[in-house]
């Protein structure tokens, strides 16, 4: 599901300049229209990763890089999985 901007800063508690950052460092990878950015609870969820990696747990920007992209091919390999999985089972 979709919310728009304000939303999702409220939501994630981080300011629309931090967003803008993380956007240009592909921590937050929305989808985008001609005219918005499209955010989802999913970007929420990994800007509170992405805060919590950074102020919780001290984690300078390289290890928040090498987290996301770890993080990123654990879900590619579960949907692989699930798609296999499926296959096998003649699904």
């Amino acid at each position: 599901m979709n919310i728009d901007l304000e939303e999702f800063l409220s939501q994630s508690g981080i300011r629309r300049e931090t967003l803008t950052v993380w956007i240009e460092k592909a921590w937050i990878t929305p989808a985008r229209t001609a005219s918005r950015v499209e955010l989802t609870e999913i970007d929420v969820a990994r800007a509170y990763l992405v805060r919590d990696l950074s102020d919780d747990l001290g984690v300078n920007e390289e290890g928040i890089d090498v987290a996301l992209h770890l993080i990123d091919q654990i879900h590619g390999l579960r949907r692989l999985l699930a798609r296999l999985r499926g296959e096998i089972k003649g699904e």
